[in-house]
């Protein structure tokens, strides 16, 4: 038995020996890169933060102490660490433990946040609580990943600066190596100086005894301070924290157990807020990762462990999107390319290798990179702005305000929309269809097949006077459906039959809908299927059809409140279409973490679920019944 077997809470770390925790941090990265060889997940950045989290634990006692992970996806140690072992090897799949934390998992853990550049605001506020209440608390926020790019991070990090009594500890996780260590007994010696509380009063006495001298007291104040300041700011990288007042430990090296535990102790010890700068790797500890020049491994789906290859996969949406925006680029001079520090993932890596000069990735910052978008195209160019669609929820008030209230032409490219599945609530991409239909003069595209896509992106790039949103979902893009016919601007997928139900399906929707045709005419229903391409402005083609068609139902894989459906539910009520309607999409709650076919198969989004469903409906409609609800569950 390992030592990592025996660790239920993370007290139980307290009794090792040196020795003991050395070979407990290899067993820990054995277990990762296990795990995470079969599972997928983000094995890179725990990698990088296995000492890191063994000394925050050694050095606080959570779960009084609070620990609050930016971004929430280095938390595969902590899990292990307080008691989640056992069940490691369920990670990020179905009823298992979740890729970020979780509190319905463990008291260990207080904030699910996997939306970056937030935990220093919960930071914030729990310690501020603490004081107020008069709890002997600290609040330990581990900061890293990217997440100071954030502009959130630094309105947060100001009111910090500002809260004297808050008993916070931020250990800022910097695994670029954006500064060079710092090492030495001077430097050991000024960090100890910085963080003892009795270093502030003493410098205070010091100040009031020099400036009382007459004449040359504050000059020689001056240049003592001058002399201090100097001495630290060429030994560590403190200068920006310092100026806010924030008190700075660092650089320490990450992966150096002792270091790490005395700097935190330090810190701990001084009874407000400290800044902790800890140097680490990505993927530290296992070559394939070190070695991997991407990204170190950051996201990998399952892999081999000894030559760390990942297992073959299947061209993606985003491998659709890649190709053509470089495509488009070369015709078009003015377009240019966005993205909040999502470069590989969102697909734009091979723009940014053919045109570097037009392609800016804005960190993690999706709200100036919306509002910088309408600058670019207030100056003469159309910006693409690709982002998972998730994070579209956090440039909202850019969208509105900065792009469409100016008319900008700006297009977002939404990736995994709709649901998708592993990475649980916070990633699916169910709500950028329903807060888009507030922006007025917006256009939202959803194309239901690769060639779509490459269509719909060459017609929202010609559009200059509005933003333009193209939307698409996770993984493989289905075999291209043919259209049959055309409706406005809307292609007709499926007309067979009478016209009895009118299925209109959105993006992803639509190879779904088809086969709920086939089975609706195998039972000798008539069917239409028509898929708008554009789904906002709702298309006065589809209007026409509703009112030709005894039932129209609408599918979507978004939120049902305010969604595609809503809204044509409401433009045909404005129509005096009185066409019974049934309105299908995604519950509006936050889904547990599971593979994408599985949820949709729970949430009644199969063709089998959906099929029932229309069939009891258009029943009800043939004999004057009313419409009702019926359990989908299959």
């Amino acid at each position: 038995m390992g030592y990592l077997e025996s660790i239920t809470t993370p007290s139980d770390l307290r009794a090792l020996t040196p020795e003991q925790l050395e070979q407990l941090a290899s067993e820990i990265r054995d277990t990762l890169v296990g795990v995470c060889s079969r599972t997928g997940g983000h094995l890179g950045p725990n990698l990088g933060v296995v000492e890191l989290t063994m000394a925050i634990h050694r050095v606080f006692e959570s779960p009084r102490d609070r620990i609050v992970f930016d971004t929430g996806h280095q938390t595969y140690v902590h899990k292990l660490l307080t008691g989640r072992h056992p069940r490691f090897d369920t990670l990020r799949q179905e009823g298992g433990l979740s890729g970020y934390p979780s509190q319905s998992e463990s008291d260990h853990d207080i904030v699910e946040n996997s939306h970056a550049s937030t935990a220093l605001s919960y930071a914030d506020g729990l310690a501020k609580a603490y004081a107020i209440r008069g709890d002997n608390r600290h609040v330990v926020a581990v900061i890293g990943d990217g997440a100071l790019t954030g502009g959130m991070a630094w309105e947060a990090l100001n009111n910090i600066a500002i809260a004297r009594s808050s008993r916070l500890v931020i250990v800022v996780n910097d695994n670029e190596r954006s500064y060079t260590p710092t090492i030495g007994g001077l430097a050991t010696a000024l960090t100890s100086l910085r963080t003892n509380p009795r270093y502030e009063a003493v410098l205070d006495q010091v100040k009031r005894r020099l400036t009382a001298v007459p004449g040359v007291g504050p000059a020689a104040y001056d240049a003592l301070h001058a002399i201090k300041k100097g001495m630290k700011d060429a030994l560590a990288p403190q200068g920006l924290f310092e100026d806010l007042g924030l008190k700075y430990v660092g650089p320490v090296d990450g992966h150096d157990l002792t270091a790490m535990e005395q700097a935190l102790s330090q810190a701990k010890r001084f009874g407000g807020p400290v800044i902790v700068h800890a140097l680490t790797r990505k993927g530290y500890g296992y070559d394939a990762a070190e070695q991997h020049e991407a990204d170190q491994f950051h996201s990998p789906g399952p892999f081999d462990i000894e030559s760390g290859e990942e297992r073959p996969k299947g061209r993606i949406w985003t491998d659709v999107f890649a190709d053509e925006i470089v495509e488009i680029g070369a015709r078009h001079k003015e377009v240019v390319a966005i993205t909040a520090a999502m470069m590989h993932p969102v697909g734009l890596h091979h723009f940014a290798d053919r045109f570097p000069e037009r392609t800016f990735d804005v960190g993690i910052a999706e709200q100036h990179a919306a509002t910088s978008a309408a600058g670019l195209a207030m100056g003469g160019l159309h910006p693409v702005v690709a982002l998972y669609a998730t994070f579209l929820n956090r440039a909202f008030d850019q969208v509105l305000m900065d792009v469409a209230l100016h008319k900008c032409g700006v297009t977002f490219v939404l990736d995994r929309s709709g649901v998708t599945g592993d990475d649980g609530a916070s990633h699916n991409g169910m709500w950028d269809m329903s807060i888009l239909q507030v922006v007025p003069g917006l256009r939202l595209a959803a194309p239901r097949d690769a060639a779509r896509l490459r269509d719909l992106l060459n017609e929202a790039i010609e559009v200059t006077d509005a933003p333009t949103v193209v939307r698409f979902p996770k993984g493989p893009p289905p075999d291209d459906i043919p259209a049959v016919g055309r409706a406005g601007g809307a292609d007709i997928l499926v007309r067979n039959g009478t016209k009895d139900v009118l299925v209109v399906a959105v993006g992803s929707m639509c190879a779904t809908a088809v086969e709920v045709a086939d089975r609706l005419v195998a039972q000798g229903i008539g069917v239409t299927v028509v898929d708008p391409r554009w789904v906002k402005p709702v298309d006065p083609a589809i209007v026409e059809l509703a009112r030709e068609h005894r039932l129209v139902v609408s599918v979507e894989d978004n939120g049902v409140v305010g969604g595609c459906g809503a809204v044509l539910l409401q433009t045909l009520n404005d129509a005096g279409v009185e066409t019974p309607f049934r309105l299908r999409g995604i519950p509006q709650e936050f889904l547990d973490h599971a593979k994408r076919t599985a949820i949709l198969e729970r949430i009644g989004l199969t063709p089998q679920a959906l099929a029932l469903g229309i069939v009891e409906d258009i029943t009800a409609v043939t004999h004057g019944r009313a419409l009702v609800d019926a359990d989908r569950s299959l």
